[in-house]
C-alpha cells in the first residue's frame, strides 16, 4: 500500500491500530521510508503514534523518530520510560541524531537515558557531544568516521576500515591521522587498493583537506561544503585533533533551517514558531516588531501632525503620501535584499569599498531619476500647481536615493557587529524609511509652498 494511500484512508489506518490488528500494521509500515510514517504522524494521536513507534524495529525506529517535528518528538519522547528510549532509538542512531534527540530531554531523563545505554563509548560520545554549542560545528558532528594511521601500511589499513566500517552508513572519506590523533590528510580508497600491501600510508595520503574546528559556526560549515562540492567534512579541535565529521545531510538540515529563521525574521517574527504552537506562543514572536511597527506609525503620525498646517493649507499634499511612503518601503527592500543575499551565500565581493560605494550611488541615482521624472510628467499633464509638481518629483528622487542607500549600508553594518542581516530586510527598514521619506517629503513641499 502507498503512502498516498494511507493518507486518503487514514481513518482506516486508525481502526486498524484501535483493533490492535499489529500484523497488518506491521505489514503497512514496512512498505513506508521513514519520512512518510514521520509525515502519517500528524494525523495521528498520541496514543497512536505510540502504538506504532512500538512496532518499530531498530533503525527504522530511530529514523521516524529523526524525521518527525521537534515539538513532536518532545510530546512523544515524554510518555516513554527511559530504558525504551535508550533501547529502542539511541543505540540504532549515530552520535550527532542520538545527541539531539537526548538534549531535548529534561536533564533527570537525560541521565536516566545515558545510564540505560549498553554501549558505554556511544554513551561517551553523546555525552562529549552535548558539551558543544548546539549551531556549532561540535555540535552537529558526529563521532562516527574511518581512520586510520599514517604509520600502518595497506594490509592493516584495509583491516581496520573493515572493522570500523561496521559503525559507520556511509564511507565518504577516509581520514589520516598521526600518533597524536592530529588530522593528516585523506586517503583515496582506489590508491589504496591499487598500492602493495606493504606501501606505508604516509606515501599515499592527500594532506590538502578542508576542515572546521569544533567552534566553528554551522553556517561557515555549510558555505564550505557549498564552496567546495563537499559529501564530509571533517571536525578537528584547536590543536588539531580529529574529532568527528560533518555529512551532507547535516548541511541540508543547517540550510533549511536557516531559510526557516531568515524568513521568518523578514516576516517580522522573532524565534523559532510552528503552525502547532500555542496561542501564547504565536503571539509573543510576533510581539516585538509588531510593537516596532506601532512605534513607526506614531512616529509617522507625529512627523504628519508637525506638517498639520501645511496639509491642511495644501490639502493635494495628502494624495501623495501613501505613493511616497510605498516607494520608500520598496526601495529600501528591495537593495538591502540583494545585499543579504550576497552575504548570506557568502560571496567575496571584488570590487573595492569606494568603487562598491559609486557603484550603489550610481544605480540610486538612476533608479531615482528615472521614476520623478515619471512622476513629474504624470504631474505635468494631470494637476493645476506647478508647486506640487515640483515638490512632489523632487521629494520622490531624494527618498529614493536615501531609501536606497540605507538599505544597502544597513546590512554591511549589521552583519559587521555579527546580527543576522536579514533583520535588515523585516518591519525595520520598511518603518525607517516610512517615517524618513514622510519627513523629506513635507519639508520640501513646505519650502515650495512658502509654509516654513
Amino acid at each position: 500500500m502507498s503512502f498516498e494511500t494511507i493518507v486518503k484512508n487514514i481513518d482506516e489506518f486508525k481502526e486498524l491500530i484501535a483493533n490492535d490488528n499489529q500484523k497488518e500494521v506491521i505489514a503497512i509500515l514496512d512498505e513506508l521510508h521513514p519520512a512518510d510514517i514521520a509525515e502519517m504522524m500528524d494525523d495521528l494521536n498520541i496514543e497512536e503514534a505510540k502504538y506504532i513507534y512500538l512496532l518499530l524495529e531498530g533503525e527504522k525506529a530511530s529514523d521516524v523518530l529523526i524525521e518527525i517535528d521537534e515539538d513532536d518528538r518532545r510530546k512523544f519522547l515524554k510518555v516513554l520510560p527511559p530504558e525504551v528510549i535508550a533501547s529502542k532509538f539511541i543505540e540504532h542512531m549515530d552520535s550527532d541524531d542520538a545527541a539531539d534527540v537526548v538534549a531535548e530531554l529534561d536533564e533527570e531523563v537525560q541521565r536516566e537515558v545515558l545510564n540505560e545505554i549498553i554501549d558505554s563509548e556511544q554513551a561517551g560520545d553523546i555525552v562529549d557531544l552535548l558539551e558543544y554549542e548546539e549551531d556549532s560545528a561540535g555540535g552537529i558532528m558526529a563521532k562516527e568516521l574511518v581512520k586510520v594511521n599514517e604509520n600502518w601500511n595497506v594490509a592493516t589499513c584495509l583491516k581496520e576500515i573493515s572493522r570500523q566500517a561496521e559503525e559507520v552508513d556511509e564511507i565518504f572519506y577516509i581520514y589520516v591521522t598521526d600518533n597524536d590523533d592530529k588530522l593528516k590528510g585523506v586517503l583515496s580508497l582506489k590508491k589504496l587498493i591499487l598500492n602493495h600491501t606493504n606501501t606505508k600510508v604516509s606515501k599515499l595520503y592527500n594532506p590538502d583537506i578542508k576542515k572546521v574546528t569544533t567552534g566553528a559556526r554551522q553556517e561557515e560549515v555549510a558555505e564550505l561544503m557549498d564552496k567546495y562540492d563537499l559529501v564530509a567534512v571533517p571536525v578537528v579541535d584547536e590543536i588539531g585533533r580529529l574529532k568527528g565529521r560533518i555529512t551532507w545531510d547535516d548541511v541540508i538540515d543547517i540550510v533549511r533551517e536557516e531559510a526557516e529563521r531568515d524568513y521568518q525574521m523578514v516576516s517580522g517574527i522573532t524565534g523559532d514558531v510552528e503552525p502547532g504552537d500555542k496561542v501564547f506562543q504565536l503571539v509573543r514572536v510576533r510581539f516585538p516588531w509588531l510593537l516596532i511597527g506601532l512605534l513607526g506609525g506614531i512616529l509617522s503620525a507625529t512627523v504628519l501632525r508637525t506638517h498639520e498646517h501645511a496639509l491642511t493649507k495644501v490639502t493635494q499634499l495628502a494624495f501623495f503620501i501613501p505613493l511616497i511612503a510605498a516607494m520608500a518601503g520598496n526601495v529600501g527592500v528591495q537593495s538591502s535584499s540583494i545585499v543579504v543575499q550576497s552575504i548570506a551565500s557568502g560571496v567575496k565581493d571584488i570590487e573595492t569599498p569606494l568603487r562598491k560605494l559609486l557603484k550603489d550611488v550610481s544605480v540610486a541615482l538612476l533608479t531615482a531619476m528615472v521614476f520623478s521624472v515619471l512622476l513629474f510628467l504624470y504631474n505635468f499633464f494631470t494637476a493645476d500647481n506647478m508647486n506640487l509638481t515640483y515638490s512632489v518629483s523632487i521629494s520622490l528622487f531624494i527618498v529614493i536615493l536615501f531609501a536606497s542607500l540605507f538599505g544597502t549600508v544597513i546590512p554591511l553594518v549589521l552583519n559587521k557587529f555579527k546580527i543576522d542581516p536579514a533583520l535588515a530586510t523585516g518591519p525595520f527598514i520598511t518603518t525607517m524609511n516610512d517615517i524618513v521619506g514622510l519627513l523629506i517629503y513635507l519639508t520640501i513641499s513646505s519650502f515650495f509652498f512658502d509654509l516654513v
